[in-house]
């Protein structure tokens, strides 16, 4: 792909013990209208709901120099500097992050973008589910031809949605070197992300149970099976900052 598409990260933190809700009041109130104001897009903030010291966000931005002159103006900005030393100690550890991009085989990024644009990831607006599915596979998911992304969107994807859960991003991993060294991110992986969300905890787990119990998802789990190199992270994460109960 040119360098000229959108990228994003995937940013996975380990919190200090009992302090995630007020780093998400933090964030929320001061890190969120400042990081769209030079030109980052935010995607959402989400609780863990199986882990009570992971918070999870995503941002965007339109290609990779847009990247390194958004976060350069963030992080050496005003609003930064002002806040950090409130921010940093409650971070145990904020270096989980991967550099995604949707896959050639996806809509551009229609799909994130319409669920951010209709509220889907928004604190307050609408209630429920976010369901965010890391699978760790043995080649890379990007093939045009026979990867694992392609597979997804025109196989996998389908049965996904006959079974009431929507898609509402997927994301293979952007190559391109990390153009802000200051922020690490996980690199070389193969990787393939992809969301969708649910009304609650209940309902995502009869909605994927019926799903994985249908004739047309027994036809294509082998497969599915086999490019996974272990079994999937799933993160069942809630957009608010109180925790929810399990």
């Amino acid at each position: 792909m040119a360098d000229d598409h959108p990228v994003f990260e995937l940013r996975q933190y380990k919190i200090v013990k009992g302090g995630r809700d007020r780093f998400m009041r933090l964030f929320d109130a001061t890190f969120v209208d400042s990081q769209e104001a030079v030109g980052m897009r935010l995607y959402g903030q989400f609780a863990d709901l199986d882990d009570p010291d992971r918070f999870v966000w995503i941002r965007g931005f339109d290609d990779m120099a847009a990247r390194e002159r958004t976060l350069g103006a963030f992080y050496f900005g005003p609003v930064w500097q002002a806040h950090r030393d409130e921010a940093n100690p409650l971070l145990v550890d904020n270096d989980n992050v991967l550099l995604m991009r949707s896959p050639a085989a996806a809509p551009h990024p229609a799909r994130i973008e319409a669920a951010r644009d209709a509220g889907t990831f928004q604190r307050g607006s609408v209630p429920g589910l976010v369901i965010l599915h890391l699978c760790t596979l043995w080649k890379d998911p990007a093939d045009p031809e026979d990867g694992f992304a392609r597979f997804f969107e025109h196989e996998v994807a389908p049965i996904i949605e006959a079974a009431g859960l929507p898609v509402i991003g997927s994301f293979v991993p952007e190559r391109s070197p990390n153009n802000f060294p200051r922020l690490p991110v996980r690199e070389g992986e193969k990787l393939f992300a992809w969301m969708t969300r649910a009304a609650d905890a209940d309902d995502w787990a009869m909605r994927w149970s019926d799903c994985r119990h249908s004739p047309a998802w027994r036809a294509i789990e082998p497969r599915w099976r086999d490019a996974q190199e272990r079994a999937p992270q799933i993160l069942r994460l809630r957009p608010g900052v109180a925790s929810a109960p399990r």
